[in-house]
């Protein structure tokens, strides 16, 4: 029997029938607030509404009439099958509704071809099992002065297990206090399944009420199940006009969907949905592990996987965040102590610059970077490196464990064996080719659908598609382009405006003067970021809108294809939108920049130089800004924000009475929230994946990452769960096995940071710089004159008329300073590149070549010795198996000489078979002779 629990662990049955006649004419809201809960029964208080199809009265009357024949004819398909339906037709109402009733006649039917495993009797069930299986670990010992008894013996294990086991109860200990209390949230206990057969009902724990026999997840799947497999049309021609989803495409329907238990608003009855709302989206508990059982209970195996997954990554951020806050912490606290930001700071050093721009730039003072190189010191030293192979490490055990924590939640909720279904034609494919007369018959399913010849429609369409998607990508890179532009610009613009502020008694305006000028850079990397995220956004928009138009266009048979087409682009076309701004200052600002007097040019104008302490910090910035404004800010806004001012608008321009509100069935309510979309799990997964890539791909430079990520992952939760119990309808209770193929994606980003990672310690940060100078050129083993080694010098006689500075005063510097490691301008080769810079050079493909290998050496060892499937696990699953085939088989024996088979005689059978059988050390079934009843026998039978 399906039930509930209340806040207090009191159950309460949820299938209990009302009296319909009293509470036909009560409205949603007193059902809500009654002890029994809502109506979910047809008129005779006895069949439970499983589903609810809408549909519009709106329209053209030739529409209408075509509708209502299609309804027609699909309800008598359903009423054909054995489905019960009773419809809900209010006049003046625009929607009207049909509900549907699965009787147990059709539900045992489907459960069998649908291989649904069901809850065997308990006499069955799995602890039994156990306690059976336990005499197994125990043999016969012979004592001296003779005598038997028995005593429990446990080989020893291996240090790896025993440390594993010990990890594994330390870990457990640390999440205890964040554990919801088991009285009010009670465990749902895992029950012996196997899959359901009509012919062997006596295994399975059938109540004397057969209709309570099947919970609502399952009884909703079946429906959902048979009415995506019934036609709408009695034209031979028209073999493909069958399933809720086309009917829906074609507007003969407008919804279709299972009704939510109750409401969750504080004084509902109790019921499943406010159980999760109140224990599950309620903020007070957002540092509680989540119920997913109730989750997979509610919402079914598709969404609870999902927040699964989710609340496993967050709880894999915490080592993350606390590793990257001590790296940052570090670099904080060195900061001040470091040699090459003294120096920078050091006014005496009298560092004089070269100008950043042509013509109106000045000469300027490398103190005045001072602020610059400490913040850049933060995140660029050495414990950045290790912090790099860290997460390295810790992308790949997220991965590996991951794979064993789904395998225990795939056999914890009978997903093992999952088969995947053969998937009907997409509505939208059907009525695109609808027109089409060449029609193929399908291998599977033998129908003739509407087929399309690859190279004279298909080819045409695909190559259309990904050309448009390389104009969309190309787009991303412009609007890079551009905001380099800007940057290149305002800190020109900035560096002018400080030189020819006009002298004024006024210390406001000179202090002001004097903090831009000392901050240009600064100031101009986050007004670019700000801008680039800006500009995310709305590349985003219009990538969503014709991604999808695009995959459309295609004409892709089944939802699968559909998904994992539009998964390809969104993923690819977001990885560039996010990345390229990214991307582009970790490995390539400042690379091909020149030298004084002879810059490399793009479109007239000198390419980006890094400032004086680095393009890290740089990074630092651009990443903190687009991830957590992305992350925090614009996905929040979307998710919540946007959601509450229209339906506050809504309001406003429609209002109701009172009298309106508490006239609506719990249909006509759950109607009026947003439908629950195919694509709803879609854009979470992408959210948490592209945060993945910012956190694996570019984490050299944002130490700070993993903590941000966990902050926004504990909202995210919340703000999902919010959604889902408050917001949508209740979705179909989908089964999937696993992830799908975003463990590919979040596989190949893990494999691609490897590299990302070494190039930006190479290239980007000056690691690799301050090691070479303290091994090859450092008089003491320091970091002592490393600034100085690291400046080259450019004699100002050598700038030609073109680019020499015009401001006053600029005719009295003789020599300035610039970031490169070449040849003084008195030696044999001046400005050519230095023996230090081929040192270096050398230096950082050594160190991308090592660390590339020897991690990815490590992490394949890593993931070698991490099994995916746990071993107990495995021996649980082949230890279940074997039970029950052997159960099933001797009690078919029985039946077949025509003995009545009871509890008792299952008994006996486990007990047979547990004396019989014992399991090995490499978790196969081994046979054990049956015990003597003489002691000389049973030592001789000791195994």
């Amino acid at each position: 029997m399906q039930s509930q629990t209340n806040g207090g662990g009191k159950q309460v049955s949820a299938d209990t029938p009302k009296n319909v006649e009293e509470e036909e004419e009560e409205d949603a809201d007193v059902q809500d607030k009654r002890p029994s809960g809502r109506n979910m029964f047809f008129k005779d208080g006895k069949k439970r509404i499983d589903y609810i199809l809408a549909w519009s009265t709106e329209g053209k009357p030739e529409k209408l009439a075509h509708s209502q024949e299609a309804r027609a004819v699909f309800e008598e398909n359903l009423e054909q099958e054995g489905l019960k339906l009773e419809k809900d037709e209010k006049e003046g109402e625009e929607v009207h509704f049909l509900k549907v009733h699965a009787p147990y006649e059709v539900l045992t039917r489907y459960a069998e071809i649908l291989k649904v495993r069901m809850p065997v009797k308990k006499s069955l069930d799995l602890d039994k099992i156990q306690q059976k299986y336990a005499k197994l670990e125990k043999i016969l010992i012979k004592l001296e002065g003779g005598g038997f008894h028995r005593r429990a013996v446990t080989p020893i294990k291996a240090v790896s297990t025993r440390l594993w086991d010990t990890m594994t109860n330390i870990t457990k200990k640390v999440f205890t206090p964040f554990q919801l209390d088991e009285e009010v949230v009670k465990p749902i206990k895992r029950r012996f399944n196997v899959a359901y057969s009509r012919d062997k009902e006596y295994l399975f724990d059938i109540p004397d009420d057969r209709e309570k026999y099947f919970d609502h997840a399952t009884r909703s799947r079946i429906v959902n199940f048979i009415l995506r497999r019934k036609s709408f049309s009695k034209a031979k021609e028209k073999a493909y006009s069958f399933g809720i989803n086309k009917m829906i495409a074609d507007g003969h329907y407008t919804d279709a969907f299972p009704l939510h238990e109750g409401h969750w608003k504080p004084g509902s009855a109790d019921n499943d949905r406010k159980l999760l709302f109140d224990y599950w989206a309620n903020w007070r508990n957002c540092f509680k592990i989540q119920p997913l059982d109730h989750v997979r209970a509610y919402f079914g195996e598709k969404i609870a996987i999902y927040f699964a997954w989710l609340g496993f990554y967050m709880q894999m951020l915490i080592p993350a965040s606390i590793i990257g806050l001590i790296v940052f912490i570090y670099g904080c606290v060195i900061s001040g102590n470091s040699y090459p930001a003294n120096e920078v700071c050091d006014k005496s050093k009298n560092f004089t610059m070269c100008p950043l721009c042509d013509f109106q730039c000045p000469y300027w003072k490398l103190s005045a970077a001072c602020s610059h190189a400490r913040a850049s010191r933060i995140f660029d030293n050495n414990a950045t490196v290790f912090f790099a192979i860290f997460m390295s490490f810790w992308g790949t055990l997220f991965l590996e464990f991951w794979k064993r924590k789904e395998a225990a939640l795939q056999f914890k909720w009978d997903l093992t064996d999952f088969v995947t279904e053969e998937q009907p034609p997409r509505p939208e494919f059907l009525a695109k080719l609808e027109h089409i007369t060449t029609y193929k018959e399908h291998p599977i399913t033998g129908i003739k659908e509407p087929h399309l010849p690859f190279w004279r429609r298909r080819f045409p369409i695909y190559l259309m598609s990904w050309t448009a998607m390389l104009f969309l990508a190309f787009l991303a890179i412009v609007a890079v382009v551009g905001v380099i532009a800007y940057r290149i610009s305002t800190l020109a613009a900035l560096q002018v405006l400080t030189r020819n502020t006009p002298v004024t008694n006024s210390t406001f305006i000179a202090s002001t003067a004097e903090v831009i000028y000392q901050n240009a850079s600064l100031v101009t990397t986050v007004t670019a970021a700000c801008i680039n995220l800006l500009i995310i956004v709305i590349l985003n928009i219009i990538y969503n809108r014709l991604a999808f138009w695009l995959t459309d266009m295609e004409c892709l048979r089944t939802q699968k294809e559909y998904d994992d087409s539009i998964t390809l682009k969104l993923f690819s076309l977001q990885f560039v939108n996010y990345y390229s701004s990214i991307i582009y200052i970790a490995f390539f600002k400042g690379r091909m920049v020149g030298r004084p007097g002879k810059y490399a040019t793009l479109f007239g104008g000198r390419q980006e130089e890094c400032e004086a302490g680095g393009c890290l910090i740089e990074l630092c910035i651009q990443l903190a800004i687009i991830m957590t404004g992305k992350q925090l800010i614009v996905n929040n806004i979307v998710e919540i924000l946007i959601p509450k001012i229209i339906k506050w608008i809504k309001r406003k321009i429609w209002p109701e009475t009172k009298e309106q509100k508490m006239s609506r069935s719990p249909w006509e309510k759950d109607y009026r929230l947003q439908p629950a979309e195919t694509t709803s799990l879609f854009y979470e997964y992408l959210e948490m994946i592209l945060q993945f890539g910012f956190l694996t791909l570019f984490v050299a430079a944002f130490p700070l990452g993993p903590l941000f990520a966990l902050i926004n992952n504990i909202l995210e939760i919340r703000f999902d769960a919010v959604k889902f119990t408050t917001q949508l309808r209740r979705p179909m209770a989908e089964r999937v096995p696993d992830i799908g193929v975003w463990y590919s994606v979040l596989y190949g980003i893990s494999r691609i940071a490897i590299i990302s990672n070494a190039f930006i310690i190479a290239l980007t940060s000056d690691f690799i710089p301050r090691l070479v100078y303290t091994m090859a050129y450092s008089p003491d083993g320091t970091l002592k004159g490393y600034v100085n080694q690291t400046l080259a010098v450019f004699n100002t006689s050598d700038f030609d008329e073109a680019h020499r500075p015009v401001f006053e005063g600029s005719d009295i510097v003789e020599s300035c300073r610039y970031r490169d490691f070449r040849n003084p301008p008195d030696s044999d080769d001046p400005y050519e590149y230095s023996q230090m810079y081929w040192h270096v050079l050398a230096a950082r493909f050594a160190f991308v070549v090592v660390f590339e290998n020897v991690i990815v050496v490590i992490t394949g060892l890593i993931a070698w010795l991490i099994p995916d499937v746990p071993a107990k696990l495995k021996l649980h699953i082949r230890r279940e198996a074997y039970m029950s085939n052997e159960i099933i088989i001797k009690t078919e024996l029985l039946r077949a000489k025509g003995e009545t088979v009871g509890e008792e005689d299952i008994e006996k059978i486990i007990e047979d078979e547990s004396q019989r059988y014992k399991t090995n050390d490499f978790g196969s079934m081994e046979l054990v002779h049956r015990k003597s009843a003489s002691p000389e026998a049973a030592e001789n039978n000791v195994v």
